[in-house]
């Protein structure tokens, strides 16, 4: 089993932004533990800050994965391209979010990717992502 864990803009600063609403640990670290955890199961892992090259690494394995967790970040709730990518893609998509992004700001309760995605995970902290993989792993593509 193949999955890509993609992660959206500022994500790369995981452990240093905001770390009472994202915490104090790395996404690399994180994604050490998951890799440690999921033996069996290819995990691959992508961040960007840039829009088109999230688009552009969903198309790269959207049509041969059997997976994507997808952390978008603030493109979450701006981008109609990144739902229209998400529903061409062959590959079910997980969208996940650290924060529970419904006790936050109102502009961030609405997602333009949710409707697009097979499930939407958001709250659990870096551990939203484990459960996006759990939930990928029952999924019969």
């Amino acid at each position: 089993m193949k999955i890509l864990v993609l992660n959206g803009p500022n994500l790369n600063l995981l452990g240093v932004r905001e770390p009472g609403i994202y915490g104090s640990s790395s996404f690399e670290t994180y994604y050490d533990s998951l890799r440690q955890r999921y033996p069996d199961v290819e995990l691959e892992y992508f961040q960007s800050n840039v829009e088109g090259e999230m688009i552009d690494k969903m198309q790269q394995v959207g049509f041969s994965y059997d997976g994507i967790v997808l952390n978008a970040g603030a493109y979450t709730h701006t981008s109609v391209a990144l739902h229209d990518c998400i529903r061409s893609l062959k590959t079910p998509v997980i969208e996940v979010h650290i924060s529970n992004v419904h006790q936050r700001e109102e502009f961030r309760h609405k997602s333009m990717i949710s409707s697009a995605c097979r499930g939407v995970i958001c709250g659990f902290g870096l551990d939203s992502y484990r459960l996006a993989i759990e939930a990928l792993l029952k999924i019969e593509n």
